[in-house]
């Protein structure tokens, strides 16, 4: 199960509002070992596509410096959907290279970047198999 407090999570839906019609991907950081994404960076799409997001090598290799200085690892990754349903393509599963990690995909297709819900949605991606899992969201993470 992903626990993630409300403005992390209201801030990657922004994010992918934002970017429509362009996917959007971004980090949530936090502690080695913890479970806990507390520090979310919105990283650039180097692909700047409707259809694909690529992190930017540079910038990812600074967030991983980052990170590694933190004691921290990617707790979160996510990006969004514009035109599809929030749930991994096989592209996406042949990325997923995070065993740890929650991959969180926010599917834009509805609205856009217009007022109105979304689909927020998280996985486990490990070996390529795909497991759903519930997201709960709280105020603050305790």
């Amino acid at each position: 199960m992903l626990t993630i407090d409300q403005a992390t999570y209201d801030a990657i839906i922004a994010h992918a509002k934002r970017d429509h019609p362009d996917e959007c991907c971004g980090i949530v950081a936090g502690a080695e070992g913890s479970d806990r994404p507390e520090r979310h960076v919105e990283m650039v799409n180097a692909a700047g596509s409707p259809t694909f997001y690529e992190f930017d090598s540079t910038e990812l290799l600074e967030l991983y410096k980052q990170m590694w200085d933190r004691d921290e690892e990617p707790v979160v990754i996510y990006h969004s959907h514009t035109a599809t349903e929030a749930y991994p393509s096989r592209t996406d599963i042949a990325l997923a290279s995070e065993p740890g990690a929650h991959y969180v995909l926010v599917s834009t297709r509805e609205h856009g970047n217009n007022e109105g819900p979304v689909e927020f949605r998280s996985y486990r991606i490990v070996d390529g198999e795909v497991t759903e899992e519930e997201v709960t969201v709280v105020p603050t993470l305790a």
